[in-house]
């Protein structure tokens, strides 16, 4: 009885064994972490000579890019969380919220070098849609290309619940210095496949 229990134990063993080391090659070979989405680039862009403006109902495609009949539009100024970090689908369903029912007028000014067009937005009376969603907490000023306009709505906490966006703008502000705080990215996308 004794060397079965010990024959069945031995077995046990070398299946787990067996179990953690094909379990480490697969997380070996599972795809690279994603790198962050590209930002708008000031100086690869396109100023427009004279702004363009358009109207029609939105479509919302996350907290900082909306759709006017075939136009995708990046909110001007600003930068929400992506719709896979925290706070994305909350800040995508607050621009619904204030452009449901509503004809959106959009002053496009420039041409991003990933071809996004990029304009300022207003709801009927008048509403800048990116103060608006500034002052929910739900985006951030980004002053390399607002020249901080919205900075002064900015909620307290804002940058600090917002940790991904913020440090997207830290890389991109220091880029030319260092590789300012890309390794919250890498963290938060490491861990996110480790959910996985």
């Amino acid at each position: 009885m004794q060397d079965t229990e010990i024959l069945g134990t031995s077995v046990f063993g070398a299946v787990v064994v067996l179990l953690v080391l094909l379990l480490k090659k697969s997380l070996r070979r599972a795809a690279p972490t994603a790198r962050p989405p590209p930002a708008f680039n000031a100086h690869h862009g396109q100023k427009l000579a004279k702004p363009k403006t358009i109207k029609g109902r939105a479509y919302i495609v996350d907290g900082d890019t909306v759709k006017l009949g075939n136009t995708q539009i990046r909110l001007f100024g600003i930068d929400a969380p992506e719709l896979d970090h925290p706070y994305g689908i909350k800040a995508k369903w607050a621009l619904h919220k204030l452009c449901k029912g509503c004809e959106i007028t959009a002053v496009i000014t420039d041409i991003d070098h990933y071809g996004r067009t990029v304009a300022a937005c207003y709801l009927p009376d008048g509403t800048d849609l990116s103060a608006e969603m500034v002052k929910l907490g739900l985006a951030l000023d980004w002053p390399k290309f607002s020249k901080g306009i919205y900075a002064q709505f900015e909620t307290v906490d804002a940058r600090q619940r917002l940790f991904l966006a913020d440090a997207r703008q830290r890389l991109f502000l220091a880029d030319a210095r260092m590789n300012g705080n890309m390794h919250v990215w890498r963290r938060y996308e490491a861990r996110k496949q480790e959910k996985r």
